[in-house]
């Protein structure tokens, strides 16, 4: 188990019954790297693979 396993959990257990667009998500990412400037490469290759997940070419 690698230890963003508990993160993810946590999220799921709490808002796991949501819905919420992709523009909220862009949102949170953006105000995220905005207090944590140091997790802007990570959050970029977050939303790259996000993105890119339909794509047949990969």
């Amino acid at each position: 188990m690698y230890f963003t396993d508990r993160g993810i959990e946590e999220l799921a257990a709490r808002r796991g019954e949501e819905e919420v667009s992709l523009e909220w998500l862009a949102d949170r990412l953006r105000e995220f790297v905005d207090i944590n400037p140091d997790f802007e490469v990570p959050i970029e290759r977050l939303a790259t693979w996000l993105a890119r997940l339909d794509d047949d070419d990969e």
